[in-house]
């Protein structure tokens, strides 16, 4: 049962992100969590406040014409109100005709906090991508003309 629930939980913050839903992906959220990009994305790890992870989102995601997060071969572990996910994602990215895909794994932590899990720690293991890779350039370009 508490499997279904965290892996619900999870999979909820991806759909968030693709329907540009963002109070639905702070819902899934502790009030700071340390997200780690860092395979990806270089720089350090942050521990930031599900507002800003969403602003961070909101000013790029927007940007391609649609995303679509396939998650698969999720592996749950909990233990004494700490749940900790290791599971499979696959990020496709559009404009236009032209697609650009993220591949890696996730590890996430949530912990249940008022009787409800919220996720704590959220860390992309990137392991490549594919498509064209110009597409986050111009999705960023697309939003400064929002």
């Amino acid at each position: 049962m508490e499997r279904e629930i965290i892996i619900e939980i999870i999979t909820k913050l991806f759909a968030g992100a693709d329907e540009r839903n963002w109070q639905k992906v702070e819902s899934t959220m502790a009030s700071t969590l340390l997200l780690d990009y860092t395979s990806m994305a270089g720089g350090e790890l942050a521990e930031l406040t599900p507002a800003q992870i969403t602003n961070a989102w909101a000013a790029f995601l927007p940007g391609f014409d649609r995303t679509h997060h396939q998650l698969s071969a999720f592996e749950v572990k909990e233990n004494n109100g700490i749940a900790n996910a290791h599971y499979f994602g696959k990020a496709e990215h559009f404009i236009g005709g032209d697609i650009w895909i993220v591949e890696g794994s996730y590890d996430t932590e949530l912990q249940k906090i008022n009787g409800h899990w919220k996720i704590t720690k959220h860390k992309l293991n990137f392991s490549g991508q594919s498509g064209n890779t110009n597409l986050p350039a111009l999705a960023m370009e697309r939003m400064k003309h929002t």
